[in-house]
């Protein structure tokens, strides 16, 4: 079993008036990026409905460098129609996120809930403050 320090949230970097749903995303990671499996743990699409990506006993591929002692969220959106970084998130993925974020620090109570962004300020993403919204979990 993992030790699991950080909880890291992501956006798919996808514009708000486009899909990229669960399986495309896979899809790219897979056959464009050369993993193994999709990177992320989990992957919150528009509906707000949570898909199982990697198990979380696995390494995931979402944050270099913080990768082996972390769980890997993904939201679908993270762009405004003209490609600018935005907080995108529909109230189903806001109520799923803090749903699933509560169930895994259930699991991993000493996690830290993190933007990608926290972690590397080259990225925009998750385009909010993750680390702010859920510092009360």
């Amino acid at each position: 079993m993992r030790t699991i320090t950080l909880i890291v949230i992501h956006c798919s970097a996808t514009r708000e008036d486009r899909e990229y749903g669960f399986e495309a995303c896979r899809h790219d990671h897979i056959h464009n990026r050369r993993y193994s499996d999709i990177g992320y743990h989990y992957y919150i699409t528009r509906d707000g409905e949570i898909h199982k990506g990697r198990d979380v006993d696995r390494i995931g591929a979402h944050c270099k460098g913080h990768n082996a002692h972390s769980i890997g969220i993904c939201y679908e959106g993270g762009l405004d129609a003209d490609g600018r970084p935005k907080d995108t998130r529909t109230m189903p993925q806001r109520g799923a996120m803090l749903a699933l974020l509560r169930e895994l620090k259930k699991s991993y109570p000493r996690a830290f809930i993190l933007g990608h962004h926290d972690l590397n300020p080259m990225k925009e993403c998750p385009c909010f403050g993750a680390a702010s919204e859920y510092s009360s979990i």
